[in-house]
């Protein structure tokens, strides 16, 4: 069974930090395209960033220079470091895996498997 486990969201301040980790079993974790994915009320889901079975590395514009996502195929964990946080950072975070990776990356269409979600509130 395949499972994408979310962990280290919650409340900071704007300007704070939070690293969310995602704990994936049940397929092969080093060989698939990762994502991180978030949706605040109201909106659509929207692709955070991209990491290829390689390492490669995509960001959506409003996160580039302040999150960094990374992988540790060893222990089949996807993380997302996030830095410098703004209040519209305010979502559920979604982690995600496809087969490939596919284009645009920030179409959902192209996972197959999603976490739960967990939430991350900024507060101004």
């Amino acid at each position: 069974e395949v499972q994408l486990v979310e962990s280290g969201g919650g409340l900071v301040q704007a300007g704070g930090s939070l690293r969310l980790s995602c704990a994936a079993s049940g397929f092969t974790f080093s060989s698939y395209c990762m994502g991180w994915f978030r949706q605040a009320p109201g909106e659509q889901r929207q692709g955070v960033a991209l990491i290829g079975s390689g390492g490669s590395t995509r960001y959506a514009d409003s996160v580039k220079g302040r999150f960094t996502i990374s992988k540790d195929n060893a222990k089949n964990t996807l993380y997302l470091q996030m830095n410098s946080l703004e209040p519209e950072d305010t979502a559920s975070y979604y982690c995600a895996a496809g087969g490939f990776c596919g284009m645009p990356w920030y179409e959902t269409r192209w996972y197959n498997y999603w976490g739960q979600g967990i939430q991350v509130t900024v507060s101004s």
